[in-house]
C-alpha cells in the first residue's frame, strides 16, 4: 500500500514536534541490537497530547475502513500499541485485546490478554515496526489460536527490507501511517537536519548494522 502523502508528512510533523523521534546522525544512539542508529523513536510519547493522539486514532480509523474492511476485533501489541490500539477499538465499537511478548511466567501464563475467538478478523496495531520480529510474533500468537489477522498496521514504519520480507513471507498486510523516507524528506525540507546529513540518514536505512561503525 502507498502512505497518503499528506497523512505521512503530518505524523513525520507531529513526531518531531514532540520529539517522539529524534534525529542524531552525528552523535548516534545504540540500539538494544547493538546497533549505532542516527534515530530513536518512542511513539508512546504521542498520548500524552490529545490532539495528536486523536489524529493518529483517526487516521487509524479511516485506514482500516477504506484499506481493510470489516473486521470483529483490535489487537494491540504490547506495550506500545495497547494503548493506541485501545481508542481505535473504541471508536469502531469493538472488542480490544492485547499480545505479550512472551507468556506470563506466573498465574494463567497468558500471551494473549482479553477475549478472542477462533474466526475473529482482526487488525492488529504496533506503535512502531523495526525488524518485524515483535511484531510477527503478535501475529503467529493470534494465528495459534485461529484468529485471521487482516493487517498490522503501525504508527511508524522503518523500512527495513528484513521487515517486508517477514510480513510477506508470513503473507501479512502491512500498513503504517508514516515511514522513515517520509520523515527524512520531511526534515531536510523544513531544515531540522542538515542537507549534508541527508545522505548519511538514508545510507543507514540500507545497511544500519555496518553504519558507522
Amino acid at each position: 500500500m502507498q502512505l497518503k502523502n499528506d497523512v505521512a508528512e503530518n505524523v513525520a510533523k507531529l513526531l518531531l514536534q514532540v520529539k517522539a523521534v529524534k534525529l542524531s546522525p552525528n552523535q548516534p544512539f545504540t540500539w538494544a541490537s547493538g546497533w549505532n542508529s542516527p534515530i530513536y523513536c518512542d511513539n508512546r510519547l504521542t498520548l500524552s497530547y490529545p490532539q495528536i493522539r486523536t489524529y493518529i486514532r483517526q487516521e487509524f480509523v479511516k485506514m482500516i475502513s477504506e484499506e481493510v474492511g470489516h473486521i470483529d476485533i483490535i489487537v494491540g501489541v504490547a506495550t506500545g500499541g495497547i494503548a493506541i490500539g485501545a481508542l481505535v477499538a473504541q471508536e469502531l465499537g469493538l472488542p480490544f485485546a492485547y499480545v505479550r511478548s512472551a507468556s506470563k511466567a506466573h498465574g494463567l501464563t497468558n500471551q494473549i490478554e482479553g477475549v478472542v475467538e477462533s474466526g475473529q478478523r482482526a487488525v492488529v496495531i504496533e506503535d512502531l515496526i523495526s525488524t518485524g520480529g515483535s511484531s510477527m510474533k503478535a501475529v503467529e500468537a493470534l494465528r495459534e489460536v485461529g484468529v485471521n489477522v487482516k493487517a498490522m498496521i503501525a504508527i511508524f514504519n522503518y523500512g527495513f527490507e528484513v521487515a517486508q520480507k517477514r510480513f510477506d513471507d508470513a503473507k501479512c498486510r502491512m500498513m503504517s501511517l508514516s515511514n522513515y523516507d517520509a520523515l527524512i524528506e520531511f526534515a531536510m525540507a523544513t531544515d531540522y537536519i542538515q542537507k549534508s546529513d541527508y545522505a548519511s540518514l538514508k545510507k543507514w536505512r540500507e545497511a544500519p548494522d555496518k553504519w558507522n561503525k
